[in-house]
C-alpha cells in the first residue's frame, strides 16, 4: 500500500500536472471503482482541479462547490501519467482522468479490488474520510506520547493505526522500528519515555528521508514504480538477509498473509521471536489483511 511518502510524491507530482487544469471526463475502466452516486461524476467533469491533498493514505481533489473526489488506492492500486486519451487496460484498468495535456490512469493489480473513488459535497462530508491519526511530522513529542499511549497495543499496531498515526503502513512501520531499535511486539502500556522519544526521532526521519528518496528519484517527471519493497530499506522485505548495522539476520513474524520483519540484535536483544505464538498474539491485535486496516476503523 503507498504510504505517506509515496503518497507525498502522487500528491506533489499531481499538483504539478494537474492543477487548475480543466478535467475534461473520467472514464471508468470498473464500474465498482466509483462508490458513489449523488453528486453524479459528471458534476466535476468540465471543472478545475482547485487543488490536490493528502488525507492519511488518500488522495484529495478539490474542485469549486466544494466538491471533492476522493481517491484511495489500497494495497494494489497505482497512478501514471499517460498521453491524452490513453487506452484503460481491461484487466487491471479503473479509470483515467483525462485533461488536455495528458490522462491520468488508476490501475490495480490485484483480483479483489480495493481501490476506490468517491465523489463527495461539502466539508462534512469530505471529514468522514479523515482517521483523525496525528500528523507526525507536523507534532511535538508531548502530542505523539499522547497518541500512542492512549491505547495499549504493540507498537506495530499503534505505528499503522490510522486513528493514532497517519499514513504509515507495513513497510514504513518495520523500518521506524528498525531505526528505533524497539521490538515490533512490545507493548505501549511498557514503553519508556526514552523509549518513546526514540520511536518518535525514528519515525521522523524514516517518513523525511524517504520522501526526499522518492522526490529526489523522480525528479520533474511522474512516479513509475510504487512498492513497498525497495533495496534501500534495512528490513522491511529483507527476511534472511543481513542487517545492514549489525549483520544479523533478518527475521520475520507471520500473521495471516502479512509479516513483520525485524533484526534480533538491534530490535529484541538478540533473541529469536517466536514466529507462531507471536502470530497469535499479534492476530488478536491486528485485522486479517493490511489492506482491510484502514476500513476497521471508518466508524471507530
Amino acid at each position: 500500500m503507498p504510504e505517506l511518502p509515496d503518497i507525498t510524491i502522487y500528491v506533489e507530482r499531481l499538483q504539478h500536472f494537474t492543477k487548475d487544469k480543466k478535467l475534461n471526463k473520467i472514464r471508468f475502466g470498473n464500474p465498482f471503482f466509483l462508490r458513489t452516486a449523488i453528486p453524479p461524476i459528471k458534476s466535476v467533469e468540465g471543472m478545475k482541479i482547485k487543488n490536490i491533498e493528502r488525507m492519511g493514505k488518500r488522495i484529495i481533489f478539490s474542485f469549486d462547490d466544494e466538491l471533492f473526489l476522493v481517491l484511495h488506492l489500497m494495497i494494489a492500486g497505482r497512478l501514471h501519467w499517460e498521453k491524452a486519451g490513453v487506452i484503460i487496460p481491461k484487466k487491471k484498468g479503473l479509470a483515467a482522468f483525462d485533461f488536455d495535456i495528458g490522462s491520468l490512469l488508476i490501475t490495480e493489480v490485484s483480483t479483489q479490488k480495493r481501490a476506490s473513488l468517491h465523489l463527495v459535497k461539502g466539508k462534512e462530508e469530505l471529514d468522514k474520510f479523515d482517521r483523525k491519526g496525528l500528523e507526525v511530522l507536523n507534532t511535538s513529542l508531548e502530542e505523539f506520547k499522547t497518541a500512542i499511549t492512549s491505547e495499549s497495543h504493540t507498537l506495530k499496531r499503534t505505528l499503522t493505526d490510522p486513528t493514532i498515526l497517519s499514513g504509515i503502513g507495513n513497510a514504513y512501520s518495520d523500518e521506524i522500528l528498525h531505526r528505533a531499535k524497539l521490538s515490533p511486539i512490545l507493548l505501549t502500556r511498557k514503553i519508556t519515555d526514552e523509549q518513546i522519544e526514540k520511536l518518535f526521532e525514528a519515525t521522523k526521519e524514516v517518513l523525511v528521508e524517504w520522501t526526499d528518496l522518492l522526490r529526489n528519484e523522480v525528479g520533474d517527471s511522474f512516479p513509475k514504480k510504487v512498492t513497498a519493497f525497495r533495496k534501500e530499506m534495512a528490513v522491511h522485505g529483507k527476511f534472511e538477509k543481513p542487517c545492514p548495522v549489525c549483520g544479523t539476520e533478518v527475521q520475520r513474524i507471520r500473521y495471516s498473509t502479512n509479516e513483520t520483519n525485524y533484526c534480533p540484535t538491534c530490535q529484541t536483544d538478540g533473541k529469536l521471536l517466536a514466529d507462531r505464538a507471536l502470530s497469535r498474539l499479534l492476530k488478536t491485535d491486528w485485522p486479517r489483511t493490511l489492506d482491510e486496516l484502514d476500513d476497521l476503523y471508518v466508524n471507530k
